[in-house]
């Protein structure tokens, strides 16, 4: 078999040209959900599953968030009932344990649910930080990402950004809960705090994870850890039910929302 070779102006061309039609396509889209880690995938699965217009920005070039590091570098993470429902309708293929605990390959559950959002329409796009928002006042809401490269920021030289506007925007960006800190600390009016997570209390983390999950302000919700982080919740370490639920319970809430 002989591979017929392309030059390499066209090759600069069409992916400029590609690259470029997407994104003018994205500038304006229903839900922008701030970092590929399992709440984000899950939530961008669900919304996308319902025919929102779904983005999710991941400033790492990689997506799975914790999940890569299985517990301490043992490539397993547990999953607890009824989440692995969600791996079911995945097809996520997992080992059970017992009826508490669902034990799943880290690498698996990755590429499981990113080929999952993305088969159902979710755009994931790497190396694009989230360095602020876009709000309007009296009615306070968010109303989009301003976004930047991630090599731009790690180089420290000053570059405008670019905007995308959304109906939605969520802070899927686990520990750190950037987008909510970002909000919390230009936004004086919006009066967030970000306290940061507390110590670990695995069970209450993964039952108040997914109870606080929601919308934080219009236009501005939370998932995953970043929930943890606003609430001053518990850790949980290498356990993912909760994480997974939370992705779901926030899909659900914006497309409740959005319907109104």
């Amino acid at each position: 078999m002989t591979i017929k070779g392309i030059p390499e102006e066209e090759i600069t061309k069409y992916i400029v040209l590609e690259t470029a039609k997407e994104l003018a396509e994205l500038s304006d889209v229903d839900v922008v959900i701030v970092g590929a880690g399992p709440s984000g995938m899950v939530a961008g699965y669900y919304l996308s599953k319902q025919g929102l217009k779904t983005v999710i920005l991941e400033r790492k070039l990689t997506f799975g968030g914790g999940i890569g590091g299985g517990g301490m570098l043992f490539y397993k993470i547990i999953v607890e009932p009824p989440a692995n429902e969600i791996l079911d309708e995945m097809g996520i293929d997992y080992k059970k344990i017992n009826d508490r605990i669902c034990i799943v390959d880290s690498a698996k559950l990755m590429a499981g649910l990113a080929y999952a959002a993305l088969k159902n329409g979710v755009k994931i796009i790497h190396g694009i930080t989230v360095e602020d928002v876009i709000y309007r006042p009296s009615p306070l809401r968010i109303t989009g990402v301003v976004i930047q490269w991630s090599s731009v920021i790690l180089s420290g030289l000053h570059v405008d950004p670019l905007f995308i506007k959304s109906k939605a925007v969520v802070d899927a960006t686990g520990h750190d809960a950037e987008v909510l800190s970002i909000v919390a600390k230009k936004i004086p009016e919006s009066k967030l705090k970000v306290p940061g997570h507390g110590s670990a209390y695995s069970e209450e983390a993964e039952r108040l994870v997914v109870e606080k999950t929601g919308r934080v302000l219009p236009g501005l919700y939370a998932t995953g850890m970043a929930v943890a982080s606003l609430y001053g919740l518990p850790r949980m370490g290498p356990i993912f039910g909760g994480m997974l639920l939370s992705g779901k319970k926030v899909a659900e809430v914006i497309l409740d929302d959005l319907k109104k």
